[in-house]
């Protein structure tokens, strides 16, 4: 099997990339928890993801694969996501019985952000269609070039258990569970700084 094309998406390419998240987080334990019902998802859920890791378009840190069926967005240390926006579209897009509930989901995911500097991974997302033929190993590995060239640890939320596996063998380790009430639970992972020529 070929290895997938990765590089960081153009400008034109930035609503092909949310796409690509859109669709991969269709059957997401924990997205489709805040949003269960499939029109609000579809509407919602590319506002989120630009919310959420929009801002990796303007760091050159939204990475997709060449024909476009999937995407990860990374924020530098100086990048955070737009929690306004965020906290707005809470708000207005998700019933008010889970609201409090994902409020509490989070606090506890930003008491487990790494204090010192990092790269975040928001969102990282393949097309169901082409799921499980190393798109997401791809995108997590040219990524991970770029954070080992800063020396620095990369840290993440899965929000799928699925999905602890692809970031265990690209070095995550898994430090601790984030649940509140009737939410499925979401897994902080940290890999810590290691020097580029590091495997």
């Amino acid at each position: 099997m070929e290895t997938p094309v990765v590089r960081s998406a153009s400008k034109d390419e930035q609503a092909r990339a949310i796409d690509a998240i859109v669709l991969a987080f269709a059957a997401d334990p924990v997205v489709r928890w805040c949003w269960p019902n499939s029109h609000i998802y579809l509407t919602s859920m590319p506002n989120f993801a630009r919310a959420f890791g929009g801002r990796s378009f303007a760091h050159d840190s939204c990475y997709c694969t060449e024909d476009g069926v999937g995407a990860a967005l990374w924020l530098p240390p100086s990048e955070h996501p737009d929690e306004e926006r965020i906290g707005e579209l809470v708000e207005t897009t998700v019933e008010e019985h889970t609201r409090g509930e994902l409020m509490a989901v989070l606090e506890q995911m930003d008491s487990f952000h790494p204090k010192e500097p990092h790269w975040y991974l928001p969102l990282l997302g393949v097309d169901p269609a082409y799921q499980s033929r190393g798109y997401g190993g791809a995108l997590m590995q040219h990524a991970l070039r770029r954070v080992d060239e800063d020396h620095l640890p990369a840290y993440l939320e899965s929000t799928n258990p699925r999905n602890v596996s692809l970031y265990l063998r690209h070095g995550f380790e898994v430090i601790g569970e984030i649940q509140a009430g009737s939410s499925p639970p979401v897994i902080p992972m940290l890999r810590p700084a290691r020097p580029a020529s590091a495997k």
